[in-house]
């Protein structure tokens, strides 16, 4: 890991202050996605940090430094990274085989733990995306996904960033097989789809992705039916004041839609 040579996070950094007790304060609002709690750790602290100001690489490497309790912040960090920051497509794909990798360690090891399931699943559906969905499917990683993402959800309800998950599950599949297929052989529904997009705007009203992500599986599920919806749900996303570096991110991702 050592050797990864991290690019810097592309946006201005001005304005995010996590460093004392602004961590702990902006916590829950920072974390109403994941439903992650509070480290008590100061090192692992510092880890989040990092990882909520932009930096990516830093926030993976004192994750890595505290063995398996620091995977959550390496494994989200190092996923966000590849999905936002790294340029080439070959070097993305090794990032999320390092965390599925890793999270795959956690799923067994720290089976309790709602985000060991879910940081594999997001790993593991943007491999997908990287690598084309139908081959994927076709490596088994459609069932892998949605097993990970119903143990998050067991162990964690409310956690929104799995049921946005989920709901890009559905979506996916229905759009590259078809609604038949997808059913039949993978259980995806459309109106399951759109149940597990609404419960995590429900749950988390001013996270940017869950607003982007719903308007894109909407976009997959039923096309033009619902662009005005979608186009609704992208200017809201585009509205939001970012709270972290990562929401920085979706914010300018939502407006690049938009144009």
């Amino acid at each position: 890991m050592a050797k990864t040579k991290w690019a810097a996070y592309p946006l201005s950094q001005k304005g995010l202050k996590f460093d004392g007790e602004a961590l702990k304060k902006q916590w829950a609002a920072l974390h109403a996605g994941d439903c992650e709690p509070l480290p008590k750790s100061a090192d692992l602290q510092e880890a989040w940090r990092h990882y909520h100001l932009g930096n990516f690489g830093e926030a993976v490497e004192r994750g890595l430094a505290e063995g398996m309790a620091g995977y959550t912040v390496a494994n989200k960090a190092q996923a966000i990274y590849a999905t936002y920051v790294e340029k080439k497509d070959a070097a993305k794909l090794k990032h999320y085989e390092e965390v599925m990798a890793r999270a795959e360690e956690a799923m067994k090891k720290d089976a309790k733990n709602p985000n060991a399931h879910y940081l594999y699943a997001y790993a593991a559906g943007r491999y997908s995306q990287g690598i084309s969905v139908v081959k994927a499917l076709a490596q088994g990683y459609g069932g892998k996904i949605k097993t990970a993402l119903e143990t998050t959800l067991k162990l964690e309800p409310k956690h929104a960033d799995a049921h946005t998950a989920m709901g890009a599950y559905h979506a996916e599949i229905i759009d590259k097989v078809g609604a038949m297929v997808g059913g039949l052989t993978y259980g995806a529904k459309k109106d399951k789809g759109v149940e597990h997009y609404e419960k995590a705007l429900k749950l988390a009203p001013k996270s940017p992705i869950t607003h982007i992500e719903y308007a894109n599986g909407l976009l997959m599920l039923f096309g033009d039916k619902e662009e005005d919806k979608a186009t609704d749900l992208y200017v809201k996303a585009s509205e939001l004041t970012p709270r972290d570096a990562v929401e920085q991110l979706d914010v300018e991702a939502a407006k690049a839609e938009l144009e």
